[in-house]
């Protein structure tokens, strides 16, 4: 194919892409007019006054920013003053987003083109060229500056080019926020120097790597390496230097290949030297969430295929081992079926809007209605909530995410509803979050009181998304579908897909089939959206319809997080029985009842057979009592995934010794010598299990034991559960954890004793057969002890 029939075809592919997107928004439309229409529609008049009051709300937090902090990177709103970085008491790792580089101004430049204030946005655009620079000796996050800096700057020369074309103003302007952006993305460019592609997760902004406290640096997230394409590939596309976008897609490239080839599932961090997993939790938030986006929005903005294969195959994987029903519950990624936490984070909530850009409305609604009901629950989405949507962190940092699915939605949809929790959301930050400074975070949901922050992205992100809400697309400046927003709701054209860099076709390479491909619009079964949300109107509460259905509910499949199992359970005349209830079933049908005794039968046998591999997993830890050297006492610990198992008959046994330090962090310990051929207790936290167990390995303990650092925990109460590695297979000695009440009893003995306490280190399984045929063989002992002589 010549060079001109190929960008003649994927000219056509950019059309026929735009009209895919299009058309699923139509078909949406049509779909939500023909349903049952909401309760609450919202008057032209109503949804004006609230586009003005979130314009005023803007303005409330700008000029609270630019009066008392400005040129400071944050607003501090109870203090009224601004924080800069080395002059205001240190947060620790969360001021790595600040680099004494105006970061408020210029992540809130767009926001102003939106709100028609051409006016503020040129002076703004005059003051960042005089006063904003990035040569400072400063360590900053790469992900952080390039998603607020970097796409700050070019989203504002790009609309600084739009108004003089469109607007005949800004003529004097000669691209110099490009050449910032330019220079800022090579000083990011050093963390790219790895052997895997990976980015570091912090650069600093003059040294580079050079930085002696960047000496460790090793670890980053799979969010924070996977969101830097839009960026960068918009870098180079508008300066003609490509060195940004080789990086970028280097680094998707990396990524990708370090998927679970079982599940397609990633991990959240990892070491950007080895590629190896740090921690396999899989998700939707914190950690690994705008990885997806990235992926999905990299296909839209570049046309480039391989970026949507990927992202199907891993939404699939989402939808398969993540989701349950509207909720979405981090799993290990080499081990799919197992949870890895009993809690969500509030980052999820950008999800349901990416699965409407995808096409996927039906769960999208799901989750929005599941997590619309959180927020009603709580004020405000807590930072993280558990599984029975109780507070984990009560902290509210004013995240935009919610804000940013609800627009997507009523784009979509056009449902008033979505207008409605719009209206819920605008309302509730003014009454909990306005002060007279500007909008303060929410330290604890529970109590309503205040944090001294107000991050930039309330200004670029949340309060944008919510006068975009209330606004009539043809009433703004700019036509937004024709634009990308990036994760911090900065605009990128479309048309930088015609730039050069031209994209290949991946559909030939044998990862991808043609179902990976897909482009898939709403479906047409007339549910959305009011059909989707009725029956989880109550799913906090638990009161659900029944959702009908063909398939008998077998015990195996039950899950009781699940509101329809649930239901279907109770129909059949079974009673799933909590403290201070006393609700009976009562079987709808005799079938159902038949259906019932089943079920319980089938969970009688599940339930023997859960038992029997809970005890077979379980590791114990023994040791001779004060009394009788001959009697034993075992107390429970759980097994890990990176060590031998102890099977049959094998054990560990040796004398205790406590780690010094306890955490076993360091390179060594203390008493490393002490150590040799002891079994070593070493306490969780700080690093993880397996960079433990490889330091007790590397001293000579034969085994160790990792005690829990949570006050009160006990395997009677809470879950065993098998400690995760990083997928070597290196450490050759048992290991295994114990949870702080277990450890509690066992460190009482070793005070009392004088002697250093020896235990064995074994199977529980084995242990209670190991005591079952001492006690038999006592017994008859006892037995022929008690016997009468024979007569003679």
């Amino acid at each position: 194919m010549s060079a001109t029939s190929s960008e003649s075809f994927m000219h056509g592919q950019r059309l026929m892409l735009i009209f895919l997107v299009a058309l699923c928004i139509v078909v949406a439309c049509v779909l939500s007019t023909e349903t049952t229409m909401p309760t609450q529609n919202m008057s032209n008049k109503e949804r004006a006054e609230l586009r003005e009051e979130a314009r005023d709300m803007f303005y409330h937090a700008y000029n609270a920013y630019m009066q008392n902090a400005y040129p400071a990177d944050e607003l501090m709103p109870l203090s009224c003053k601004g924080r800069y970085r080395g002059v205001t008491p240190s947060r620790g790792d969360m001021d790595d987003i600040l680099g004494n580089f105006s970061m408020t101004l210029v992540d809130t430049l767009d926001t102003l083109v939106l709100l028609g204030d051409f006016t503020e946005f040129e002076h703004a655009v005059k003051l960042v060229i005089r006063d904003v620079q990035f040569d400072s000796d400063i360590i900053v996050s790469v992900f952080e500056t390039n998603i607020r800096m970097v796409g700050g700057l070019l989203s504002a020369h790009i609309l600084a080019e739009y108004l003089q074309k469109h607007a005949d103003t800004m003529h004097w302007y000669k691209g110099e926020l490009l050449e910032m952006s330019r220079e800022l993305g090579y000083r990011l460019l050093p963390a790219f120097n790895t052997s895997t592609g990976i980015p570091h997760a912090r650069v600093n902004l003059r040294l580079g790597m050079k930085d002696p406290m960047l000496k460790k640096s090793r670890e980053t997230c799979t969010a924070c390496a996977g969101t830097i394409l839009l960026e960068f590939a918009a870098l180079s596309r508008l300066t003609g230097d490509p060195i940004f976008e080789v990086r970028a897609h280097a680094a998707m490239d990396a990524l990708w290949k370090l998927r679970h080839r079982g599940s397609d599932l990633m991990g959240t961090v990892l070491n950007v030297h080895s590629g190896d997993w740090v921690r396999r939790d899989s998700g939707v938030g914190a950690g690994i969430d705008s990885y997806y986006e990235y992926l999905f929005k990299s296909y839209v903005l570049l046309g480039d295929d391989k970026y949507l294969a990927r992202f199907n195959r891993h939404y699939n994987a989402v939808m398969k081992y993540v989701s349950e029903g509207p909720m979405l519950l981090d799993v290990l990624m080499h081990r799919p079926h197992a949870k890895s936490k009993n809690f969500m984070d509030s980052l999820l909530a950008f999800w349901p809007g990416l699965q409407v850009l995808s096409g996927d409305l039906k769960p999208a609604v799901q989750t929005h209605e599941m997590l619309y009901q959180v927020m009603q629950m709580h004020t405000f989405i807590p930072e993280a909530f558990t599984v029975d949507f109780q507070i984990h962190w009560g902290q509210h940092p004013l995240r935009p995410e919610f804000i940013e699915s609800t627009y997507f939605l009523y784009r979509a949809t056009g449902d008033h509803h979505y207008l409605q929790v719009g209206k819920k959301a605008l309302k509730t930050l003014q009454q909990y979050a306005k002060v007279s400074c500007g909008y303060a975070a929410v330290n604890d949901v529970r109590t309503g009181k205040h944090e001294d922050r107000m991050d930039s992205f309330v200004l670029s992100e949340t309060i944008k998304y919510l006068f975009l809400l209330f606004s009539d697309p043809q009433d703004l400046i700019i036509n937004v579908d024709e634009f990308v927003f990036t994760t911090e709701a900065h605009l990128l054209p479309l048309s930088i897909a015609q730039l050069g860099n031209a994209t290949f076709s991946f559909r030939q390479t044998d990862e991808h089939n043609v179902l990976d491909f897909m482009r898939t619009c709403p479906s047409s079964n007339r549910l959305f959206p009011e059909k989707v949300r009725k029956p989880l109107r109550n799913f906090i509460t638990g009161s659900c319809p029944r959702t009908t259905a063909g398939k008998r509910l077998s015990a195996l499949d039950f899950q009781a997080s699940n509101a329809d199992h649930l239901r279907a359970v109770y129909d059949m005349g079974i009673t799933m029985v909590s403290v201070g209830d006393r609700s009976q079933g009562k079987a709808k049908s005799h079938e159902e009842g038949e259906m019932g005794l089943q079920f319980m039968q089938e969970m009688l046998e599940l339930t023997k057979m859960q038992s029997i591999n809970q005890l077979a997993q379980l590791q114990a830890v023994a040791y001779a009592t004060d009394e009788n050297p001959q009697d034993w006492i075992a107390l429970m610990a759980g097994p890990s995934h990176f060590s031998p198992e102890l099977t049959g008959d094998q054990f560990v046994q040796g004398d205790v010794i406590l780690a010094k330090p306890l955490r076993a962090c360091d390179e060594s310990l203390e008493n490393a010598e002490e150590a040799k051929g002891k079994v070593l207790v070493a306490e969780r936290g700080d690093c993880t299990f397996v960079s433990k167990a490889r330091l007790a390995q590397k001293v000579g303990a034969a085994a160790l034991i990792v005690c829990d650092n949570v006050p009160g925990s006990s395997g009677e109460t809470q879950p065993m559960f098998a400690m995760s590695g990083d997928g070597k297979d290196d450490v050759l000695i048992p290991v295994v954890f114990m949870y702080s009440v277990e450890f509690g009893k066992l460190s009482a003995v070793m005070q009392r004793r004088k002697q250093p306490l020896r235990v064995r280190v074994m199977q529980m399984v084995e242990f209670k057969r190991w005591q079952l045929a001492k006690e038999q063989r006592q017994n008859q002992t006892a037995s022929v002890a008690q016997k009468p002589d024979k007569e003679l």
